[in-house]
Formats: structure tokens, sequence, C-alpha cells
């Protein structure tokens, strides 16, 4: 019953979903600042456990419908390895404390946490069977991580054009993820998740096309305008690697036909991993060594 709990908190998600909190405390020049840094850890681990208690509210709301679909059938309440009952406890005392701490650690972040944890109990219940505002919502709750990592902080130098990214990228996986699922399921597609009956490959493919282009724009943008960059622009080389993950993602969703989980590309896929490295290398080197 432990493990089928650990697994329905999604520990693999952890990393990939709420490493955005620490962009102010990376974009900041704050990294190497230990309470800085420690303050940020310490929002990340709650972030983490208040995402995993969202996971299992989702669950708890789709087991009907998780159980006529041909792969979360298997997981641990749908098929019925982790009882109900637990699931409701875990949950609410996963709430509790993760609330309760972090107030403590800074009250903004907990009124950020609160935020995100009511707006995806309404995405459980209602939003997620509204095409194009369920994938908003996802949009929303990457965005407060980013908000969140600056209300842990004394902020000085983060660019509001971080935000704008965050909000377009988040957009593009959404979209990209619904695109996946909907060719997954093909015509029986409504009967698994009813949002997808809002949605077709075509119109999918638009909502791509316009939210990669802007994304590739607003992030070339950034790295030449935002007021705490170096000086000669060195900032713009990374925008190569940014236009390679876009196309290597697309490439994966439209020719390898993944990215139903966008976290699996990023934990399985050797180029796009690789090209995610660079950019992060390159990105520490332009903000801490020139």
């Amino acid at each position: 019953m432990l493990k089928a709990l650990i697994k329905t908190m999604r520990p693999r998600q952890w990393a990939t979903k709420n490493i955005f909190i620490f962009a102010a405390l990376v974009f900041d020049k704050q990294l190497f600042i230990v309470e800085s840094f420690l303050r940020t850890l310490a929002g990340f681990a709650l972030f983490c456990l208040i995402s995993s208690s969202v996971y299992i509210f989702n669950d708890l709301a789709d087991l009907e419908a998780d159980r006529q679909h041909p792969e979360k059938k298997n997981r641990p309440i749908a098929s019925g390895r982790l009882p109900v009952s637990v699931a409701w406890t875990a949950g609410i005392l996963l709430t509790v404390i993760t609330l309760v701490t972090g107030y403590l650690l800074a009250p903004s972040f907990g009124y950020v946490i609160g935020v995100y944890f009511l707006l995806n109990l309404a995405y459980s219940k209602w939003l997620k069977h509204i095409a194009i505002l369920d994938v908003l919502i996802i949009s929303t709750g990457f965005v407060l991580r980013v908000g969140a990592g600056v209300t842990l902080i004394e902020v000085e130098r983060f660019s509001p054009w971080l935000y704008v990214v965050m909000t377009l990228l988040s957009l593009f996986l959404g979209f990209g993820k619904r695109r996946a699922e909907l060719a997954l399921l093909s015509h029986g597609a409504g009967s698994h998740r009813k949002v997808l009956e809002g949605y077709t490959l075509p119109l999918l493919d638009q909502y791509i096309m316009i939210v990669s282009g802007t994304t590739i724009v607003a992030y070339s943008l950034y790295t030449f305008s935002a007021p705490n960059l170096p000086a000669n622009h060195s900032m713009m080389l990374t925008i190569p690697f940014v236009v390679y993950t876009i196309f290597r993602y697309l490439y994966l969703i439209e020719v390898k036909h993944a990215g139903g989980a966008p976290e699996e590309i990023l934990l399985s896929d050797r180029p796009f991993q690789i090209a995610m490295l660079l950019w992060a290398a390159t990105v520490l080197a332009i903000f801490y060594l020139s």
C-alpha cells in the first residue's frame, strides 16, 4: 500500500514540473547565496508535496474515467491497489501540512501554494472539462511555480519577461500533451477524457504552431531586452538551444507519437536532455562567470 501511495504521489514528476521554482533564484543571480538557496529548496520540497496532494485528489476525481483508459487503468487508485479511504486521508494530511508549513516559511508563499491548490481542485472537478481553459489552467500552475520562487527571496534583477516565456512554453507543452492524447485514443477519446471532444488534431496543430512561434520570439526578446542581462547580449547564445528543444518536442509528438506525458520526454529522450543541459550550462556561465 505504501508503494501504491508513493506512486500516486508521482515523485518522478517532482523535479520536471517544480524545478521552475528555482527560476527566480538563478536568474536573479542568487544561486550561490546560501540562505536564498535553502529557502528556495524548502519551497521546492513543499511544492512537490502540494503537487502530490493534487495528484491524489485528481486521481480520486478521475477514478471511473481512469478505469476505462488503456494506460491509466493501471494507476494505484483505479486498479484498487490503493484504497480510496487511504488516498483521501493521505491527500488531506499532505495538504494541511504543506499549507501550514508554507505559510510559516513565507506568508506570501503560503498564499501562492494555497491558490495553486484551490485552482487545481477546481480544475479536477470542473475546469478540466472545458476546452482551451483546461490548458490555460495548467499553464497558470507553472507560472505560479515561478511566482512562488519570487516570494521566497529578495528579488532585485528578476525580469517579468520570464513570466511571459513560462506562460507560452507551458501552453505549448499543454497543447502538445492534448494532441498526443487525442492521437493515442483516436475515435474513443471523448469517452476517456471529456475535454478531448472539444479538440481536433488540425485545431491543436494550429494552437501549437502559434504558441511555439511566440515562445521563440518571446524568449529571443528576453535575451536582449531584459534589464538584468549582460550588456554584450551574450544571453542570445542560448536561443539555438531553446529553438532545438521546441523543434525536438514537435518531432517527438508528430513523428514518434510521444508527448502524452511531457515529463517522460525529459526523463527519457537523450537529445532533448543534452540540449537542456547545454542550455542550462550556458545560462549559468553567462550569469555567474561573465
